[in-house]
């Protein structure tokens, strides 16, 4: 198995067709057919299931699909690392995290380095901390920025001079947006929609006690942009970390604060015994001076 295969591979997958894939890889059909039942006998399983007008991947082809998509896309950022020039850095910085404002800080960093090295590009994945320490487990990120609590034990890292707080995302004519905090009592009966992760990771249990087992949850959620259009549409409030959908004049969502409050800090990891690429090591350089600034301007 190779890359040029896996890279046919995916092009048969994506035209659902081997023709259509033949023309695009500007080759003839029979040795591209002949190309993809090698790597079926090489893997020992079927691996398209071929109709009159299509193909279909089997079970195994959308797992190899799958791996296909992560290991091509690791080749490229390899092969990225390996051709970047010691006089002119360039290359790819690949950064994963949740929905924080806390982001503005990498945000920030990275206009720094653009400044001077404009031939750095990035690349921004957006999950929970599931997602985002699978992705740099399998090299597929550079950096990954952690919402706590996340278990960094295994990863380096800088903590962020940053928070979020959890609070209640609602409609503006909801009743619940009369009062500047909400307390735990607040939340019995109304229907709420959650972050899977806070809801396995117990953020807010503690703070609910014994009324944390009768929540009425209609809707869980992994990022929140989606979860804030179902609060426009009254479907429930939407438990989340503040500054994430932003308020302004004639939104129709208003964000407010839990109380007794909830404060999360954040992370950015990498991992640890890594071989970092030279513009990776760059943007961390930058990223160390920008905490020091903000840490001086604090003091």
């Amino acid at each position: 198995m190779d890359i040029r295969v896996l890279q046919y591979f995916l092009t048969i997958a994506r035209e659902e067709s081997i023709t259509r894939a033949a023309e695009v890889l500007h080759m003839t059909q029979p040795p591209l057919s002949r190309q993809i039942k090698d790597l079926e006998n090489e893997l020992g399983k079927q691996l398209l299931i071929r109709e009159s007008r299509k193909v279909k991947l089997t079970e195994e082809g959308m797992i190899l699909r799958k791996r296909a998509e992560e290991l091509i896309e690791l080749f490229e950022k390899t092969k990225s690392e390996i051709s970047t020039s010691n006089e002119n850095i360039t290359g790819e910085i690949y950064i994963g995290g949740g929905e924080t404002k806390g982001f503005q800080i990498i945000s920030k960093t990275a206009e720094k380095v653009r400044k001077k090295y404009p031939e750095i590009r990035y690349h921004l994945f957006s999950g929970n901390s599931d997602d985002v320490t699978e992705r740099l487990d399998e090299g597929l990120l550079d950096f990954g920025i952690l919402i706590e609590p996340a278990d960094i034990k295994k990863y380096d890292f800088i903590r962020l001079p940053s928070s979020n707080r959890w609070g209640l995302l609602m409609r503006r004519d909801y009743p619940l947006a009369e009062k500047n905090n909400i307390v735990p009592k607040d939340l019995q009966g109304i229907p709420l929609i959650a972050s899977r992760q806070s809801l396995s990771h117990n953020e807010l249990s503690g703070w609910l006690g014994k009324e944390y087992e009768s929540l009425n949850i209609v809707a869980t959620y992994n990022l929140l942009y989606n979860a804030s259009l179902m609060v426009e549409e009254n479907v429930g409030c939407a438990l989340c970390l503040d500054g994430i959908i932003p308020e302004y004049e004639k939104s129709l969502l208003c964000f407010r604060p839990l109380e007794p409050k909830i404060e999360v800090g954040l992370n950015i990891v990498w991992k640890k015994y890594q071989m970092l690429s030279k513009a990776s090591k760059l943007f961390l350089k930058f990223l160390q001076s920008e905490m020091n600034d903000i840490l001086s301007d604090l003091r």
